[in-house]
Order: structure tokens, then C-alpha cells, then sequence
């Protein structure tokens, strides 16, 4: 139970919350008790929101995830810190990885980012102008199909992966408190 305890600490609080800039606009529905209850339901399915959006959107994923739980009736301290799943040690291999996914899924196998221009060709072609170098745009472009159908590929099996894990771990764990506390 310490082990829960110590990072009880760190969950924002509803106030917390109503007052933060990023989530003040859910103030109105962060009230609702069921948002805030730690039960296998509600915390698979906030972890799970939280993955989805932390692998599929590099920007705004906390408001996004903390909306979608309260729709969802989901925890949503789970949804908001499961969105950490990317942060700036994990986000380069994460997308790497993804954009590997995404070009062997669809068949673009070309452009791999090593082939970029290296900074000082970049800066040297565009000269004073600011104009980007020619081909840089279709290196982008050659990029972006597979990277966006990786991100989806991992935050769709990412969340029902997260949801399967978290309740079979639940299960598992009060299965165990169960048959400890049976007399021998």
C-alpha cells in the first residue's frame, strides 16, 4: 500500500485542475465523483484514453484526454498522466518506431529520415532568402503518410493493449488479496 500511497501524492487535485489554464474549461464537470474513484473500470479506461492520445497527438494531449475521460466517465488523473507515455526521452524512438510501422504498412518504404539534409546543407541552400532547399518539402511530405498511420497504429493498439493489461492486472491483484487473506 506505500507503494500507491507515494504516488497518490502527485495526482492533481479538482481545484487543482479548475484552476490550471490548460483544464479550467472542464471545471464545471470535474465534480463528479465517479471521475476521481480508483476503481479497474475507470482506471483501465483512463490509462488507456491517456495512451491513445499521448501516442497519437504531440501536442494539447493532457486537456484532450482529460475531456475524453470525463465523457467517458473514465479517472481522469489515469488519462491525464498516462498521456506521459511520450515525453522528451521517449518521443524520438517512439516516432521513429512509428514511422518505420507506418512505412512498412504502407509499402512507402523510400525516404528514411537519415536521408534528410544534414542542418548546415539546409541552411546554406536556403541562402538569405529563407527559402527551404528543393526537395526538402518531398522528404516531409514522404514522411508523413507513414508517421501519421504509425501514431495510429500504435494509439489504437497502445489504448486496447493498456485497457486489456491494467484490468488483468487488477483482477490478478485482487485475486491474490483474496487468497491471502483466506485462512489455510
Amino acid at each position: 500500500m506505500k507503494f500507491f500511497s507515494y504516488f497518490l501524492r502527485f495526482i492533481p487535485t479538482r481545484e487543482q485542475l479548475a484552476k490550471h489554464r490548460a483544464t479550467r474549461w472542464l471545471a464545471p464537470w470535474l465534480g463528479q465523483r465517479k471521475l476521481w474513484h480508483f476503481s479497474r473500470r475507470s482506471v483501465a479506461l483512463g490509462m488507456a484514453i491517456g495512451i491513445f492520445f499521448g501516442f497519437l497527438l504531440p501536442v494539447a494531449q493532457i486537456p484532450l484526454s482529460a475531456a475524453t475521460a470525463v465523457v467517458l466517465r473514465a479517472n481522469v488523473p489515469a488519462a491525464m498522466g498516462s498521456t506521459l507515455v511520450t515525453n522528451p526521452i521517449t518521443f524520438a524512438p517512439i516516432y521513429y518506431l512509428a514511422w518505420r510501422t507506418g512505412a512498412w504498412l504502407t509499402g512507402h518504404e523510400g525516404a528514411a529520415p537519415a536521408s534528410f539534409p544534414a542542418a548546415e546543407a539546409v541552411s546554406a541552400a536556403s541562402g538569405s532568402h529563407g527559402a527551404p532547399p528543393p526537395g526538402l518539402w518531398q522528404h516531409i511530405q514522404a514522411l508523413g503518410k507513414p508517421l501519421i498511420v504509425g501514431l495510429a497504429v500504435f494509439a489504437c493498439a497502445g489504448g486496447l493493449a493498456t485497457y486489456a493489461l491494467v484490468s488483468l492486472g487488477w483482477w490478478l491483484h485482487v485475486r491474490y488479496k483474496r487468497w491471502r487473506r483466506q485462512p489455510r
